[in-house]
């Protein structure tokens, strides 16, 4: 683990020649912390003046008076990962003042690439990892890659795009999902990025109907057979992004989907998995990789570390004609630094300008933190913890007179078994229903807004203490696409649950749960108290009988 003592090891590298940039450098690197974890984002990062938070209602700093069950959206640092990211911080300003900040900071990204393999299990024959500030600019990565290996003339078919984050219908295309990049550079959002656009179509696949209802699995893989099977016309090749795990916790197309795709059209589908909850045992992240496939993943989410931490996993076989590459967008370069690609990409790295990313490796050192505090849980606990918990949270929303929790996805037999623990539900997924109907997507922002507020007098009589929390629950999700359509809000397992109801004492470790699974109850209390109070409170469109 680093603490304050550690000192990163300096490997030869590139250095910046420019002493202006790099004095700026060693003057942002001295920032108070919590504005550091702030940048290096996009716009979802910035920090409301008059509230504190961000666009998903977190703090860059602990918040340990915070119910936070919203593993599937967002959730603010932890105080053991806040440490990390203060020590690495102080770590890096000694190594800074020895060899020079650029030297110093791409020792120290090729560090956080080791430790993260290592955290995953995965050599660093298997591998290579493309860091990156948010699971969306990985996309970017990805398309960029996939050009590299397939040709220009690619069509992206997004699996479950009702399902992935809202950004992917303009990285699909090579466009910009922002009016900003994470390096500041002001940008048209849904505009051509130079370079990666060309040539470049884009073909989204619902895993809901417009009822809001799931397809069944059969009717989805056909419907990716079909959309890869007409992409593939003219000598168009494919990028195909399918899904593990979707907001819900949802899974698609089947394995024996991708089986078929591989054995009808070889060498001209690229496959890259949505993998950014990161709700999927280790074995099967390894299994993707051992097919071939690129796959996404980000350190917040189920791991807990502050948003945003994008990274981009990439086959190993694939790297020497990876590196190779010379067809470098020149529009990739606002949101790529060098540090980014692996240190064994030395080409296509060379193209990439040289800048430090102080926000992006902090939300790494933080999530790391989360991430290996996890795998050091024994595993028997683990599943322990996740199955408790899961059974908890179902008997309350059972016993609410207002939500009603959405099924699960019914996985063949055997599917889940590279999944370790993590083949338990850990989304829960659940529609409000209030008078008549369910509550459509706007009121259930405005419910999920009012939630995240301490309301003193949100008091249910049972459990004031917790009742006056802040609660952060999953985001909403609209269900279907009509014009006002209903939604779902989420309660989230996560691995910060587990770590922090961990320990040897068996009793203690069921308290820990127990306590857990209370929250969730002050939660649902709340929520129904909010409902009961809708003309009183800041819920306009959330009316008594609507």
């Amino acid at each position: 683990m680093l603490n304050g003592g550690v000192r990163f090891q300096v490997a030869e590298t590139a250095v910046s020649r420019d002493p202006s940039r790099s004095a700026s450098a060693m003057a942002e690197l001295f920032a108070p912390l919590d504005w550091l974890l702030s940048g290096g984002g996009d716009p979802r990062l910035t920090i409301d003046p008059a509230t504190g938070l961000n666009e998903y209602g977190c703090q860059p700093f602990p918040c340990p008076d915070t119910l936070s069950f919203s593993s599937s959206t967002a959730t603010s640092i932890s105080q053991r990962a806040y440490d990390r990211a203060r020590d690495a911080r102080e770590s890096l300003m000694r190594s800074a003042i020895e060899v020079g900040i650029d030297a110093a900071f791409d020792a120290r990204i090729e560090a956080l690439r080791d430790e993260l393999r290592a955290c995953l299990g995965l050599p660093r024959t298997k591998a290579d990892i493309v860091f990156s500030p948010s699971g969306t600019d990985s996309q970017l990565q990805a398309l960029f890659l996939a050009r590299a290996l397939l040709g220009p003339a690619l069509t992206t078919v997004v699996v479950a795009a009702d399902q992935t984050g809202s950004g992917t219908v303009n990285t699909a295309r090579g466009c910009h999902f922002s009016a900003a990049t994470a390096n500041g550079n002001q940008v048209r959002k849904g505009e051509p990025i130079a370079g990666l656009a060309h040539s470049v179509h884009s073909v989204a696949l619902r895993l809901f109907d417009e009822a809001g209802q799931a397809c069944p699995p059969t009717a989805s893989d056909g419907q990716v057979l079909d959309a890869v099977e007409r992409s593939l016309t003219g000598g168009r090749k494919v990028l195909l992004q399918i899904m593990d795990s979707s907001k819900f916790g949802w899974r698609a197309p089947s394995d024996q989907c991708l089986d078929e795709i591989a054995a009808r059209w070889p060498g001209r589908v690229q496959i890259v998995v949505d993998a950014c909850q990161m709700r999927l045992g280790r074995a099967r992240l390894r299994s993707y990789l051992d097919r071939g496939y690129m796959v996404l993943i980000t350190g917040s989410k189920f791991f807990t570390g502050p948003p945003f931490s994008g990274a981009l996993l990439v086959p190993s076989a694939l790297a020497g004609e990876l590196d190779a590459a010379t067809d470098i967008a020149p529009g990739l370069l606002e949101y790529s630094s060098r540090s980014d690609w692996p240190g064994n990409w030395p080409n296509l790295r060379s193209y990439f300008p040289i800048r430090t990313n102080f926000g992006q490796w902090l939300r790494w050192e933080a999530a790391l933190e989360e991430i290996g505090a996890y795998y050091r849980v024994p595993p028997e606990f683990r599943l322990k913890a996740l199955t408790t918990f899961g059974q908890g949270v179902e008997r309350i929303i059972a016993s609410s007179p207002s939500l009603r929790l959405l099924p699960a996805q019914q996985r063949p037999d055997g599917a889940n078994a590279d999944d370790e623990e993590l083949a338990q539900r850990t989304i829960f997924s659940f529609v409000i229903r209030h008078g008549k109907r369910d509550l459509a997507l706007e009121d259930c922002r405005k419910l999920y807004r009012a939630l995240a507020r301490g309301a003193a007098n949100a008091v249910p009589a049972d459990d004031p203490e917790n009742a006056a929390k802040p609660c952060l629950i999953g985001q909403p999700v609209a269900l279907g696409c009509d014009a006002n359509p209903a939604a779902a809000l989420r309660i989230g397992a996560s691995a910060r649950l587990v770590t922090e109801a961990w320990c040897s004492n068996e009793a203690a470790a069921r308290d820990n749960l127990q306590r857990a699974l209370g929250h969730v109850g002050a939660t649902v209390a709340k929520i129904e108290w909010l409902l009961a109070h809708s003309d009183d409170v800041d819920l306009a469109g959330v009316s008594r009988g609507a």
